[in-house]
Formats: C-alpha cells, structure tokens, sequence
C-alpha cells in the first residue's frame, strides 16, 4: 500500500508543479503541496528501493556533485543566422520563397530568450539526459541540476509523445531572481551579475545542485525532435509539447506574409519590455518540417530560421551630480547620479562610471546630457554624451584626490585604472564593508547582519573588525534599534555557529586583495592551515593554480601587516576553523606527476576539465591557468584556444591529448615517446 501511495504522491506532485510553475494556475495552496511533499519524502524514507531520480523530492538538489562529464549531441546543436533590420528579414523570408519555388509558406515567430541553450533527453515519457550546447557538437551533461528547475517535466503528463525525443529550449533567470540574487552577492561584497544570462549560464555549471535550486531558473523550450514526431510542422509539435508539460513561450505566432513578420517585430520590440525574462531578439522558422528539408543548411547554420536580434535600449537623460563610493578594498568608483529614466522596464537613477579612465575618456561635464544603455544588461552603463546639449562653460567632471569618506589622499594602483583610500583601518566604509562581507552568506553565514546592523556595530564601538563579532554580546545588539532579546540570542547563536564553516570560507570572509571564493579555496586547500598560509613565501604562492604574483604579492602583504595577524589570531583563539578539514582533502594516489605543472585546454572526451585537474593533483602534479617557461605539459583537448597552442608551440611545451595523459597515469611514467 505504501508503494502504491509512493507513485500516487509522485503522479500529484509532478502534475501540481505543471500547474502552478508552468500553467500559472494552482490548485492547491502552497501548505497543502508542502504536506504532500513531505508525505512522499517520509514514505521514501521508509521504502529507499523506490528511489527514482525523477521523484519531486529530488528537486532540491545535492552538494556532492563531482564534476560534469561531456556527452554528444543526438543532433548537432546549430547557430542560426544573425539580422539586425526588418529589411534583412523580409531578405530571408524572400530567399526562403525563392527556395521553395512558389510554395505556400507559413512562418512561425517567437521569441528569442537570453539564456543558456539546453538538450533534454525524453524516454518512455522521462528525463533521462541534459546537455548544455557546449561547442555545438557535444555539451556538459547537467542533468541533476536541470532537475531542480521546477518548469522542466521530470515526468512528462498525457500522452501521445515519443518513445524517445529530444527537445530544446533556454534556461534563463527571470528578472524577479536576479535582482534577489544581484541583492545577495552585493550585501555579501561578491561582484554582480553583469545580465541573467551570464547568470543562468554560470548557475548551471555550478557543482552544488542545491545552489541550482536556490537560484530559481526557469525554462522555455522552443524545438522538438525526432524520428516518430507527433505532427509535420514545428508549431503543433510545440503545441503537443505544452500539453505533455513544457513551458512554450505564449509569443509563438504563425505568420504567412511579409507584412506580419513585420507587424510582429515592431510589436514585440516593444511588447518584450514587459516579460518577466530578458529577451535579446525573436526567431523565425519555417513550419513545415517537409519545407525544412528542402531548404537544407548551409555549414553554419539552417537556411530556414533567421534570428532578428534587437537594438539595444537607449535614452538620454541628464546628469545630476557625479558621487564617488568607496568600497571594502578602498577602490574609489565614481557613479552618475542622473535624472530618473525608464529603460528596459525599470528606473534608473545611478550608472556606474567605473574609473578615473573612463570618465575622463567620455569627457563627462556637470550636467551633460548622457546615452545610458542597458542591451542585454541589466547593469546601465554609459555610452556617451551628447556634447549638443552641454552647457556653455559648464565644468569638467573631474576625480577627486583625497577620500570622500575619510580625507586621506589617494594612490593609483600600479598598472590600473583604480584609485584606492589607503587609510584600510580609519576609513569608515571599509571596515564596515569587510565586516558585512565577513558575515554573508558564502562567507561565515551570520544571520541577520547587513549594512545597516554592520554600520551601527561599528557606530557604537562594539565591532571595529571582524575577531570583535565573537565577543559580541544580547545586550550590546539590544542597544541598537531594531534589536530586541529574541533577535539579539539569534545573531549570537548565529556568530557561534560561524565557528564551525570551513577553513576555505573563513579565507575568503577575510578580504585579502583580489582573493575571490574560488581562489580563497585553492588557497586554503594549498596550504592546509592558517599558520602555514600566514608564512608561505611569495613564490610558494604563485604556484598555487590561478595565483599569479598579483594575488600572491597581496596575499604576503596582508600578512606581513600585524593588525591582521592580530585579528587572525584573535579568530583563532574564538574557536573559528583555522584548517582544511581531513574530508575536503582528496586522498593522494601517487607521485607520477610530481614537479610536473599542467596547463588545460580544450573539451574533453573521456573525462571533464575538472576531473583531469583532479587526476593531476592527486598524482603530485599543479595545474596553472596560463602557459609559460615552467609549464611541462598542456593537456589538450579539441578546440584548444589558438593563443594557447602557439604559445605552447613557441615555448616548445609538450601537447598531449587525453589519450597520452592517461597512460601516463596508467604506465606511472611521464615519458610520452
């Protein structure tokens, strides 16, 4: 009866989730779905040889994903066509006319979405595979963290579908998400995401399927394919699609003349401002699959489907005043504070004017007007002046030389554009940043301290760095408003928890220069403890993957100054982890590779690029990022970069495939003759 009860909740729940993310139209409440969803996941627990990955409670996602391996395209993954004009589509449409000597042709419009290009595999009605484009012949195989998007069936509902079909789609952020997320990474001081592609294309090589969760992708799926294909044309296959449980974009239109692909264009250039997803331009196929067949491909691309990619969006406005915000590392960014104006469906009132250089190459004068432009990015930018409109004898923008915050003179960073407040220990808005960047979320993970909290503790002399959180006290958080007893106990218990995050976040939470998540973790696992890092000379660092001698210069510095040394030690005296934990330390397999540095290119066949950077550490061998006079070999794999490849070839580095490597590892011998 149980088992019985497993499928029945499995059924519900897949056809619950249609409804609410993809039809838009639930039948039950949210704490009704919840307590069906814990039902199954009890009944699972009881009974794990039901286990099925395609279950509703495999959603969530997992963190113990080991790496993504590559699988070929069924069907190789295209390009099509670029225009920018109406002109240059109605040349297709005419071309696809000629084409067809006369016949009657139907065209079907949609909506070109900014995301990340997917293939899923369906078989017996199941989502057995998911493989990014990749380099359009073979892709990453991501199944599990496609899994924890909500609008993808897992379990497809109706009938009539294949036996086995690929379909393909976009998995893309809704704005919704990003500006969530964009909030996050900023309270946690990590840069933004420059537009929700960048975003949904990152999000689904992430390693932790339950990150893949958090994000909330979505997804829209705009072509089937296969050999037992319900009907003959593109959109009633797509049709039959969304009622076996796709997301099929409500913009898919049948045109039939030039004249309504032109209607079309000039409704959606303006219509798209309103979706809930970025949209970068609309796509045109020809219906019939016969049709398709006929007019064939050429190496490129199909000749019958033509993108029409938009204009970026474009305004002009007035600038207020230019202000000068400091950052936790002291950079000085100069920001526009302009006149408020609707671009891409939101208000913009700051753009950032990133640095002294590009503020003197716009030539900025108070109150020019300026061409702020956002594209395909949600971050406004600007992209000009116009030099008609300025004031007679208005001033030039000009940077300043002393810190807004705190008065002490600025220095330019050697060989960058940057500005930088050198005053790290006096200067309010640094010390405040890396105290809010300390207790984020992928830092140390202290609950309920943001900007506000950060900047009264500071105010009121309770934290002047980051070692003062661990004597924090409830009466101490009382005395700030907002702050009563319960809320107080919750922030110190969430600071004495802190004790117990990985020595790899507690390098990143502690702001070194230039020393982001990735990097704090190679670091960290490099040097197996705080009291080795702190005395790692700086040619020890540079050896370290992705460490160059900026980051590795920065890093000694930081050391060699006793206040941090201070605060480090007074972290260690709190209990926070000061060592990689045996289980993040991969167990060494041999000394083959010993002394040898790999630099990896290419995609790979048999195995990822991060498990070959595995294979080669756990074998005694480094991996670097760039090609020099100490690389040994490069591991190469197809499409290898053509810089990297004449590099290597000048240098005289040995290229090996994958092929080579492995039976380097298997012959426990680097002698590739």
């Amino acid at each position: 009866m149980s088992v019985d009860r497993i499928h029945q909740l499995r059924q519900e729940l897949h056809r619950h989730n249609y409804n609410y993310y993809v039809k838009n139209e639930p039948e039950i409440s949210d704490r009704d779905f919840d307590m069906l969803m814990k039902e199954l996941e009890e009944l699972e627990r009881i009974h794990p040889e039901e286990y099925d990955p395609n279950s509703p409670t495999q959603r969530v996602g997992s963190d113990i994903i080991e790496g993504f391996v590559q699988a070929p395209h069924v069907y190789p993954m295209l390009s099509l066509a670029n225009t920018y004009s109406i002109d240059d589509v109605d040349a297709w449409f005419r071309r696809v006319d000629e084409g067809l000597m006369g016949q009657d042709v139907t065209v079907v419009g949609e909506m070109k979405f900014d995301g990340s290009g997917i293939s899923l595999i369906y078989e017996h009605g199941r989502l057995v595979r998911a493989v990014t484009r990749g380099d359009g012949e073979k892709g990453d195989v991501v199944t599990d963290n496609i899994r924890t998007i909500r609008s993808i069936p897992l379990q497809l509902q109706g009938s009539g579908w294949p036996e086995f079909f690929e379909i393909r789609g976009e998995i893309v952020l809704p704005w919704a998400e990003f500006d969530r997320i964009n909030a996050e990474r900023e309270a946690a001081g990590e840069p933004l995401f420059a537009n929700p592609r960048n975003a949904a294309s990152g999000t689904l090589k992430l390693l932790n399927s339950a990150e893949v969760a958090r994000r909330g992708l979505d997804a829209y799926l705009y072509y089937l394919l296969g050999e037992n294909l319900p009907f003959d044309n593109h959109y009633d296959n797509m049709k039959a699609a969304e009622s076996w449980g796709f997301r099929v974009s409500k913009a898919m239109t049948r045109l039939h003349t030039i004249e309504e692909v032109d209607e079309y264009i000039r409704h959606w250039d303006t219509a798209r401002k309103e979706l809930p997803v970025a949209t970068d331009g609309l796509v045109f196929k020809v219906n019939s699959l016969r049709q398709q067949l006929n007019l064939g491909f050429t190496a490129k691309s199909p000749r019958w489907a033509v993108a029409y990619k938009f204009a970026a969006e474009r305004a002009l406005t007035r600038l207020r005043f230019v202000s000068f915000d400091v950052g936790r590392m002291g950079i000085i960014t100069p920001v526009a504070n302009l006149e408020p104006v609707l671009l891409s469906g939101t208000i913009v009132k700051r753009a950032s004017l990133h640095n002294d250089d590009i503020v003197q190459a716009l030539d900025i004068h108070e109150g020019d007007m300026l061409y702020v432009e956002k594209g395909g990015e949600i971050i406004p930018k600007i992209t000009g002046v116009d030099t008609g409109a300025r004031v007679p004898g208005a001033a030039k923008v000009t940077f300043v030389s002393h810190c807004p915050a705190c008065g002490t003179p600025l220095v330019r960073v050697e060989g960058e554009a940057a500005w930088v407040c050198p005053n790290k220990e006096g200067c309010v808005p640094q010390i405040v940043g890396r105290i809010e960047h300390f207790v984020g979320r992928r830092m140390m993970n202290i609950d309920g301290i943001g900007e506000e909290t950060a900047a009264a503790l500071f105010r009121h002399g309770f934290v002047r760095n980051v070692a003062d959180l661990y004597e924090l006290t409830p009466v101490e958080l009382m005395q700030i408003e907002g702050f009563a007893a319960k809320s107080a106990q919750r922030v110190v218990d969430g600071i004495a928890a802190s004790r117990e995050v990985p020595f790899e976040r507690v390098v990143y939470a502690l702001s070194i220069p230039y020393v982001g998540e990735t990097t704090a973790k190679k670091v960290a696992r490099a040097a197996g403890s705080m009291s080795h890092l702190q005395e790692m000379p700086v040619e020890q660092l540079e050896a370290i993957e992705d460490v160059g001698p900026r980051i590795a210069r920065t890093i000694a510095d930081f050391f060699a100054d006793e206040q941090n040394r201070t605060m480090v030690a007074r972290l260690a005296a709190a209990g926070v982890q000061m060592e990689v934990a045996a289980s993040n330390l991969a167990e060494p397999l041999s000394d083959t590779l010993a002394g040898k540095t790999f630099v990896i290119s290419g995609v790979f066949a048999r195995h990822s690029r991060d498990e070959y950077k595995s294979m080669i550490e756990r074998h005694g061998g480094k991996n670097s990022g760039s090609i020099s006079k100490k690389t040994d070999f490069v591991l190469a794999g197809e499409n290898m970069g053509p810089t990297k490849l004449e590099k290597a070839q000048k240098l005289g580095v040995a290229i090996i495939d994958e092929d080579k490597f492995l039976k380097m590892l298997e012959n426990n011998c680097v002698n590739i003759s």
